[in-house]
């Protein structure tokens, strides 16, 4: 029998369940999304017509998961324009690098720390490295929080990294599957993404206008084909050339969010958004084997101590580069603190290339912990930013009373 839309169906009673339930108690979706997929999978039990497994309709559910991530980010997209994203194009370079630098400072003291090899440690530094877009842009979202200033530099830092991690991805694909790698190959296909965005965002800006003479139509049927056609083909021309496809749904979003008709393109793809986002999240639980995650809870707990600290410090310069108060450059740090699809994605490397077992139940866990984590933080990011207010108030009296006024 075939049991795919009912399994669908399921899911979507299990989302929606969790749903309420995360409403109820004031909390971020996002973790019960995730921690309902774990619930589940293959590992659950089966009843009658009830298969929480979810074998039949995993792979259609991963393709609706793909889907998620890309409305999340093409709405985001359109929340904020090319022009408000350049503004802030100092701080994005200098946050970015050092976002990407501390978070791969931290993955390489950690293989140093824990004596792995050095094929293992890349695949660590990867996994450490990369920023969950999905979770960041549906935690901007559902805090209502995608037209702050603080935003357009998390996005950018965003960008920035997934470029990095594109060409990471490359290197190890080169070094654990081949067993070789040329630097002519990888500086080719680094340059071609650069170029892509670059070219795709500036001639993006020129022509919009133009863009702008059929999206007039109205006819809400053709408006929304129109919209769909341009940000699938723009997802899915950009992962072609090694730029994620959610990257590609971002710059498209940015260009329409110069459109005049920007909101009556909010309110076309706002259903997706939602939908696809939850079964997104609900997919990546599915992934996830509870019971092979106790050997790495120490490897774990150290990384995502590493990962908080070099966040922190990201965020405070890019932050403060832009002109930003300490308010806002603390809630970049935090908002970029989720972990998600590309770390999954750099472990699955690893397991290809037999590497160490060890490698993929750190992954889970590590961002398990930080997409539970990540939005909780961001969520209460004016409490934890008013208590460091408070400590450096009492550290520096403290200081007067011991040696004197400077």
């Amino acid at each position: 029998m075939d049991m795919l839309i009912f399994e669908v169906g399921l899911a979507v009673a299990l989302i929606t369940l969790t749903g309420f339930l995360s409403k109820k108690l004031k909390l971020s979706v996002i973790p019960f999304y995730i921690l309902i997929g774990m619930a589940v999978g293959p590992h659950a039990p089966h009843f009658w017509i009830i298969d929480l497994r979810f074998i039949e309709s995993s792979g259609f559910i991963d393709f609706m998961g793909r889907l998620g991530i890309i409305f999340l980010l093409f709405y985001l997209g359109l929340e904020f324009s090319v022009k408000r994203l350049l503004k802030s194009g100092k701080g994005i370079l200098i946050g970015g690098t050092f976002y990407v630098g501390l978070n791969f400072l931290s993955g390489l003291l950690l293989g140093w720390f824990m004596g792995l090899p050095l094929k293992e440690t890349l695949v660590v530094c990867g996994i450490m490295t990369s920023s969950s877009t999905a979770i960041v842009a549906k935690v901007l979202i559902d805090l209502k929080r995608s037209a702050n200033k603080e935003t357009e530099i998390i996005m950018g830092m965003i960008m920035f990294d997934d470029l990095f991690i594109a060409v990471h991805i490359s290197i190890l694909t080169g070094l654990i599957l081949s067993g070789a790698s040329s630097f002519a190959s990888i500086l080719l296909v680094s340059l071609t993404a650069f170029l892509f965005i670059f070219l795709f965002l500036y001639i993006g800006r020129k022509i919009i206008r133009y863009i702008d003479i059929p999206l007039g139509v109205s006819s809400t049927e053709l408006f929304l084909l129109m919209v769909m056609t341009l940000l699938f083909l723009v997802a899915g021309f950009s992962e072609t050339l090694h730029v994620a496809e959610a990257i590609g749904a971002l710059m498209i979003g940015l260009v329409l969010g110069e459109s005049k008709h920007v909101k009556r393109i909010e309110q076309q793809v706002m259903p997706f958004r939602d939908f696809f986002g939850a079964i997104f999240f609900f997919g990546f639980g599915l992934t996830i084997e509870p019971s092979t995650l106790g050997g790495a809870v120490g490897m774990t707990l150290l990384a995502v101590v590493l990962t908080l600290v070099g966040n922190l410090a990201a965020g405070m310069i890019a932050g403060r580069l832009s002109g930003l108060p300490r308010k806002l450059s603390l809630n970049i740090g935090l908002t970029l603190v989720s972990r998600g699809e590309f770390s999954i994605i750099m472990a699955n490397i690893g397991k290809a290339g037999g590497l160490m077992p060890a490698i993929q139940s750190f992954a889970v866990l590590y961002v398990l912990i930080l997409a539970v984590l990540g939005p909780l933080l961001t969520k209460e990011s004016g409490s934890i930013e008013r208590l460091f207010t408070k400590w450096f108030r009492i550290g520096r009296k403290k200081n007067r009373q011991e040696y004197g006024p400077k």
